[in-house]
C-alpha cells in the first residue's frame, strides 16, 4: 500500500469521524460522502468496498423495519400504552414501572429506536392527560430501551453488527446477556422511582380523565393486527432455531417481511417509503470506512497494539474492551464506534470464537450501556430527544448526564462483576 493512499485514507477516516460526531451535518450524508472519497483517492477500490458492507446486518434491520412499519399501522403500541397506564390506575410511579417494562421488552423484540418512536408520543400525551412533567417517564424509557435492545440479537445495533461478524445468533445473546440485562433493568428502574418520586404525583381528577380513556379504540386494524403478530411470532422462532436450521437471520427477516407483505396486501410502497433507509446508508457508509481501514492494515496495527498492553491475556482484553466501549459509546455514538472494533476484535481473535467469546461480550454490554450514559450516546437518545423538544420539553445534555452517568456506570460495575465470576 503506498504511503500516500494510507496517510489519505487515515486523514479521511479521522475527518468524517469527527464531522459525524459533531452533527453539524447529517451523518448519513457525512458517512457516504467519506465512503465516496476512499474510493475516488484510491484507497480501496469499488469492488473491495462493496465487499465490506455487512449485508447480513443491512438485511436484518430492513426486514425488521418492514415488520415494524405495518404492526405501527396497527395501534398496538398505543393500546399497551393506554392498557398499561390504566392498569396502573392512573398511579404516576406504576405508570414509570409500567412504560418501563414495555419499553425494554418491545426493544428486545424489534429495536429500541422504533420502539422509542412509537411509545414516546403516547407517553406525553398520558402525562399531559395527568398534568405531569413527561421528562421523568422519557429518561427512564430511554434507559430502558437501550438495556432492552442489549438483551438480545435485535435489540440494537451494535448487537447486530457483532452478530453478522461473529455468527452469535439469537439463543447465543439471550443465553449470555438476558441475565444480566434483568438485573441491571431492575436496579436502574428501582433507582430512578426513587430520584424523580417529588415529580411523580397527580391529582384525582386527572386520574379519572386518564381511566376514561378506551384503550380498544386505539387498534384501528383488529386483521391486520392478528397477520401481524402470528408473522412476528414466526420471525422470532427462526431467531432462535437458526441454528438449528442453517439460515441467517438476515434471511429469516427478510422472509418474515416479505410474507408479512404478502398476506396483508398493503402496497410495498406504503411501507417502504417508511422505513428509515437513512440509517441504512448510514450503515453503508460506515462499512466502507471502516472497510479502508482494515485494507490499509490500521485494524491490524491496533490489534498488536491491544495484544501487546494485555499480554494476550483475555481478562485484562475484556475489562480493558469493556470499560473503554462504555466510555467511549457515551460520547460517541455507539453504531460508528462499534463499526470501528467489530474488525479490531476480529483481527485480535483470530476466529477463535470460543476463546475471545467474553471479549464479544464486553463489547456488546459496553457499547449498549454505554450509550445510556449520555443523550448523544445511543440513536434511541438522540431521536427521544427529538420527539421531546418538538413537544416544548427540553432534556438538557447536563441534566439527563447527571441521572443516567451514574447508573451507567453502576450497570458496568454490574457487568464486570458478571464477566468475571461466569466467563473469566
Amino acid at each position: 500500500m503506498p504511503t500516500e493512499h494510507l496517510v489519505m485514507g487515515i486523514l479521511i477516516f479521522i475527518l468524517t469521524y469527527i464531522a459525524i460526531v459533531s452533527e453539524k451535518i447529517h451523518r448519513t450524508v457525512i458517512a457516504v460522502f467519506g465512503a465516496g472519497l476512499m474510493i475516488l483517492f484510491h484507497v480501496l477500490t469499488q469492488e473491495e468496498a462493496f465487499s465490506k458492507i455487512d449485508f447480513n446486518t443491512l438485511g436484518l434491520l430492513i426486514g425488521m423495519m418492514v415488520i415494524v412499519n405495518i404492526i405501527r399501522q396497527t395501534g398496538l403500541f398505543q393500546y399497551l400504552a393506554i392498557k398499561s397506564a390504566k392498569l396502573a390506575k392512573g398511579e404516576p410511579t406504576k405508570i414509570l414501572l409500567y412504560f418501563s417494562i414495555l419499553t425494554a421488552v418491545a426493544s428486545a423484540l424489534l429495536d429500541n429506536v422504533t420502539t422509542i418512536l412509537l411509545v414516546v408520543p403516547v407517553t406525553l400525551v398520558i402525562c399531559d392527560t395527568l398534568e405531569l412533567n413527561p421528562i421523568p417517564f422519557i429518561i427512564a424509557e430511554i434507559m430502558s430501551s437501550n438495556i432492552g435492545g442489549a438483551a438480545t440479537l435485535i435489540g440494537d445495533p451494535p448487537n447486530i453488527m457483532i452478530g453478522g461478524e461473529t455468527g452469535l445468533n439469537f439463543d447465543d445473546f439471550i443465553v449470555n446477556l438476558l441475565p444480566l440485562m434483568v438485573v441491571v433493568f431492575i436496579i436502574t428502574v428501582v433507582i430512578l422511582r426513587f430520584l424523580f418520586r417529588k415529580s411523580l404525583v397527580s391529582n384525582e381528577e386527572s386520574k379519572k380523565l386518564m381511566l376514561s380513556f378506551d384503550e380498544k379504540k386505539a387498534i384501528t386494524d383488529h386483521k391486520l393486527l392478528r397477520k401481524s403478530l402470528f408473522i412476528l411470532a414466526i420471525t422470532i422462532t427462526g431467531f432462535v432455531l437458526s441454528e438449528l436450521i442453517e439460515v441467517p437471520s438476515a434471511s429469516i427477516a427478510m422472509f418474515g417481511a416479505a410474507s408479512l407483505l404478502l398476506i396483508s396486501k398493503i402496497e410495498p410502497e406504503e411501507v417502504l417509503e417508511k422505513i428509515e433507509w437513512t440509517t441504512i446508508f448510514f450503515f453503508a457508509g460506515l462499512f466502507i470506512l471502516v472497510g479502508s481501514l482494515e485494507v490499509l492494515g490500521v485494524i491490524e496495527f491496533f490489534a498488536a497494539k491491544i495484544l501487546d498492553l494485555t499480554g494476550g491475556s483475555i481478562t485484562a482484553m475484556t475489562m480493558i474492551i469493556l470499560w473503554a466501549s462504555t466510555f467511549l459509546s457515551s460520547f460517541l455514538d455507539n453504531i460508528p464506534y462499534v463499526a470501528t472494533m467489530v474488525p479490531l476484535v476480529t483481527t485480535i481473535s483470530e476466529g477463535a470464537l470460543q476463546t475471545y467469546e467474553p471479549v464479544w461480550w464486553a463489547l456488546s454490554i459496553g457499547a449498549c450501556l454505554g450509550g445510556t450514559g449520555t443523550i448523544i450516546g445511543a440513536s434511541a437518545n438522540v431521536v427521544a430527544r427529538g420527539i421531546t423538544e418538538k413537544h416544548g420539553y427540553k432534556i438538557s445534555f447536563f441534566g439527563y448526564m447527571k441521572i443516567a452517568f451514574p447508573l451507567m456506570l453502576l450497570s458496568i460495575v454490574i457487568a464486570s462483576v458478571y464477566l468475571l465470576v461466569f466467563y473469566l
